[in-house]
């Protein structure tokens, strides 16, 4: 039987799986090490990235055993970007992650074209999102080459062909959400209306094919390379990994940020609560749209635990997390706060401290705080899709904390549904691969059937919740309205 390998380009790591279409055969992932610089800079060698790649699908196979290979597919990021060579692939300049926020001036410059912005692309204008990245890269780097997101890039190293996928396109504030395409209105407002754009394709079409990982499977031997079909932003894979296909049904993933989305169905929404509206999927058959929140710093949060020496390791939160916060408040805005505050400059918060207040307090209220901004969130996204959640179907590394999980639902007062694999991203682009390589197939056949690893049952109170939820917020807009941070 032939396999997928499917890559997940992670902000923290890249991650390989090898799937025959019953079972996961083998998954490596290899790390990725963001810089983390003053001003709000995150940045990583995008050379570094495709090394990872290269790595992780490699030995990926190997491990499964070197079966025949039908596709490779590839997940990203979806708001990175960089400067690089379309003649040569050498990279102009770093990767500026999309955590990063040095594009601010750039955004401050067009504040007044921030409702069309929004209108246009069913985004706020924000550093988070490609388009400002790109125009700093334009004004402070390089007038060389082209300006991509890292699909872009990674997919010419494989194919060489010039493409991103419509999803990721979707977060880039230059797609016309409602056409899915290149907006000149938009290119124009960022300064970008000179440059070359990638095409923007399906996420069930073949791009072309690569020889990067197939130098032992049997579509090497034969001659031939392997298609390269299923591109998608992470999320949106985890989404679809997750069956979230119809409205109401909305995941969230607690990797290096924490990620939540929800399907809308055919057609665009527009949040009336600060929520940013993206593609799911673009298919040969449908078209599917999201709504979706971020809470920035999730895992680089607990991460920041262990570096000031709160925190042993990122493994022993539910073991150092006292039983109660003592009344201690955490907003998890290390690097900004996004919906609906959207302030980009750094701005995380300990309110609520006192005598008795030890390290295990501060680690709960973490775990609390990250809680409760998805929990703000989700509120939000369920009153703009007008239907009321019911469940949360959750994913990703921090999905191992019993504290956290049993911390969502307590202050969301919905069950928490935790996915069975750690590996949503990575199996919901080789779904779409799936079904790239077969045109009969439907998206819901095409994607693994799941029941919950675990799920979590609220505890508190209504009343309980609600108290701890309005003592949150109150500290999240303090947080926000400050904007004198270095």
């Amino acid at each position: 039987m032939t396999a997928i390998l499917a890559v997940d380009q992670g902000t923290s790591g890249t991650k390989a799986l090898v799937h025959d279409g019953e079972r996961t055969l083998s998954v490596v992932e290899v790390p990725v090490r963001p810089a983390y610089l003053d001003g709000g800079r995150v940045e990583v060698d995008p050379l570094d990235l495709l090394e990872s790649v290269r790595q992780a699908g490699t030995r990926a196979l190997r491990e499964a055993g070197d079966p025949p290979l039908a596709a490779v597919s590839l997940a990203n990021q979806g708001e990175s970007v960089l400067a690089w060579d379309p003649m040569t692939g050498r990279p102009l300049s770093t990767v500026l992650v999309w955590q990063d926020g040095r594009a601010q001036d750039v955004c401050a410059d067009l504040a007044e074209h921030a409702d069309f912005v929004r209108r246009r692309t069913g985004l706020m204008l924000d550093p988070y999102f490609s388009a400002p990245k790109m125009a700093w890269l334009r004004r402070h780097a390089t007038r060389e080459g082209v300006v991509t997101t890292t699909d872009s890039w990674l997919v010419h190293q494989l194919t060489g062909a010039f493409v991103t996928d419509a999803t990721t396109a979707s977060r880039s504030l230059l797609l016309d959400l409602d056409e899915v395409a290149w907006d000149p209105d938009l290119l124009a407002l960022f300064g970008l209306d000179d440059e070359a754009l990638p095409r923007v394709v399906r996420c069930d079409e073949v791009v072309g094919g690569t020889s990067m990982f197939a130098s032992r499977s049997g579509a090497s031997r034969s001659g031939a390379e392997v298609p390269v079909a299923g591109l998608v932003v992470d999320q949106q894979a985890a989404l679809v990994a997750e069956r979230c296909l119809d409205p109401g049904l909305v995941k969230c993933t607690y990797g290096t940020g924490a990620f939540l989305l929800g399907a809308t169905g055919e057609r665009a929404a527009r949040s009336a609560h600060g929520l940013t509206s993206s593609l799911a999927w673009s298919l040969r058959r449908s078209t599917g749209y999201c709504l979706d929140g971020q809470v920035y710093t999730a895992g680089s949060a607990v991460r920041w635990l262990v570096d000031l020496g709160l925190l042993s390791a990122p493994d022993a939160l539910d073991a150092e997390a006292a039983g109660d916060s003592g009344g201690a408040c955490f907003v998890p805005g290390l690097a900004g706060l996004a919906q609906p505050w959207w302030n980009p400059e750094p701005c995380g918060s300990f309110t609520g401290l006192g005598l008795a207040t030890t390290p295990g307090r501060l680690i709960r209220a973490v775990v609390e705080g990250l809680a409760a901004q998805v929990a703000t969130l989700a509120q939000a996204m369920s009153a703009d899709i007008g239907v009321p959640l019911t469940r949360l179907r959750v994913d990703g590394g921090l999905t191992r904390s019993r504290a956290l999980m049993q911390a969502q639902a307590d202050l969301l007062q919905v069950p928490v549904d935790v996915y069975p694999s750690p590996h949503a991203t990575a199996l919901g682009t080789a779904a779409l691969a799936r079904l790239a390589l077969d045109e009969e197939l439907s998206l819901p056949a095409a994607i693994d059937v799941w029941s919950p690893a675990r799920s979590f049952e609220p505890i508190w109170t209504e009343r309980r919740a609600a108290e701890a939820m309005a003592r949150w917020e109150q500290a999240a807009r303090s947080a926000a309205a400050r904007k004198d941070n270095p």
